[in-house]
């Protein structure tokens, strides 16, 4: 067993390496009722049998496609086991990794929990924040705030549970820290890094990210520990150890680092069964892909809505999606935040109404006054009216009406007040 072995003491060294860098620290006394309560006793049974002590250290995995959070514990090996598996109750966005404030993206990567990102007081019963943006967002460009792990069931770019799930959630994260743990990792995934799940997302713009997430994804799987992650020339690095010890930069080049010589040779081990089942998986034929994200465009584009909903004004009810094709789709229902601003924006687009009605009334009547003083003055100046033309046939006299000599096709009046007058002085001079 030399490999759990030495992933096992990685692991601790790994461990002392965050204790050393972090000065937060928290008490958890005077918790609320909600963020005290204890995990059952069922699950202290299942810890038990798996060689879990209650306070042991913990890791956090999010798979969006399959809607799972899973918890992670370690054992007395220094290995991880799996130890909850919940359902996603709500997340927002779409597959891919958040980009921008407002683009309602739930973040995709590798993220850190201290004890004071957590929320014992939540207006969203119990949370914790899962520290976007990391190294690698900021490094990117990538901003956002605020992104939780979250009871309420109810999402804007956050991962929301049940009220109940996340008690439990919860308390895994406050029995680790009160057991000695500094923090804990959170892997943010888009789906499960399968070989049939990567062979149907190959064509997808988002898939040198994914790639570049599944390193540590397998790196995980290979050794049941969290692996060390860091930073440089703007892309994750895992396991590993420079070889002066010295830190690296985000958006600096990488410096030569090395890995252990067990962890390289069982990573080229799965990576050839891998491939072997990638290369088939493309020439089978398998689920349809979910809706992606199709870069910061499209994050502009949900961003710039997020805003006018934030403003109050009326918009689509859906946020909008850019199509392969470039085009950008709405659905056709609109609507407002219910919230003070909505209700102000409301308020000014009625009194806006009511400005352009009464503008309209006071133009309508005017050219009514107006018609109402022509007509006045054509009748005031007409002429008396020409006798009838009379006709004689066998001694008869015919009186022909005057509105019988005019032309036998008469134009078709328009209707209304305007229509009428003019009808009325036609008449007048007999025209």
């Amino acid at each position: 067993m030399p490999l759990i072995a030495d992933f096992a003491r990685a692991g601790l060294l790994i461990v002392t390496l965050m204790a050393a860098g972090c000065s937060e620290s928290t008490t958890f006394e005077d918790l609320s009722p909600k963020a005290d309560k204890q995990l059952s006793p069922k699950l202290v049974a299942e810890m038990k049998a798996k060689g879990m002590e209650r306070n042991a250290p913990i890791l956090a995995r999010i798979f969006k496609e399959e809607g799972k959070v899973e918890i992670w514990k370690q054992k007395t090996t220094g290995r991880y086991d799996i130890i909850a598996t919940y359902d996603i109750c709500k997340w927002s966005g779409k597959l891919g990794p958040k980009f921008i404030e407002g683009d309602r993206q739930a973040p995709e990567g590798f993220y850190t929990v201290r004890p004071a990102q957590m929320k014992p007081n939540s207006q969203y019963h119990l949370a914790f924040n899962i520290g976007y943006p990391n190294a690698y967002d900021r490094a990117n460009g990538r901003t956002g705030s605020n992104l939780m792990v979250h009871g309420a069931c109810s999402s804007s770019g956050c991962y929301s549970m049940t009220d109940a799930q996340m008690e439990q959630i919860y308390a895994f994260g406050r029995d680790a820290f009160k057991g000695g743990q500094t923090e804990f990792q959170i892997q943010s995934f888009p789906f499960r890094m399968t070989a049939a799940n990567m062979a149907r997302y190959r064509n997808d713009p988002n898939y040198e990210f994914w790639k570049m997430l599944k390193e540590g994804y397998d790196h995980f799987e290979i050794t049941k520990v969290p692996p060390k992650v860091d930073v440089c020339e703007k892309r994750y690095v895992f396991n590993r150890v420079t070889e002066g010890g010295e830190a690296l930069s985000p958006t600096g080049a990488c410096p030569a680092f090395t890995q252990p010589d067990s962890l390289k040779m069982a990573y080229q081990s799965y990576q050839s069964t891998y491939e072997a089942a990638f290369s088939s998986a493309v020439n089978k034929s398998s689920v349809a892909p979910k809706p992606t994200i199709a870069g910061l465009k499209e994050a502009n584009i949900v961003s710039d809505w997020t805003r006018k909903r934030a403003r109050g004004e009326r918009v689509p009810i859906e946020p909008p999606s850019l199509e392969a094709d470039g085009s950008v789709s709405v659905t056709s229902r609109m609507g407002r935040i219910d919230s003070p601003a909505g209700k102000r924006m409301a308020a000014l687009e009625e009194a806006e109404a009511a400005k352009k009605k009464a503008a309209e009334d006071k133009k309508r009547a005017a050219e009514e006054k107006a018609a109402a003083a022509a007509l006045a003055k054509a009748e005031k100046s007409a002429p008396a009216p020409a006798p009838a033309p009379v006709t004689a046939d066998a001694g008869q006299i015919a009186v022909i009406p005057p509105e019988a000599a005019t032309a036998p096709e008469q134009a078709t009046e328009k209707p209304g007040l305007l229509g009428s007058v003019r009808k009325r002085i036609g008449n007048i001079f007999g025209s």
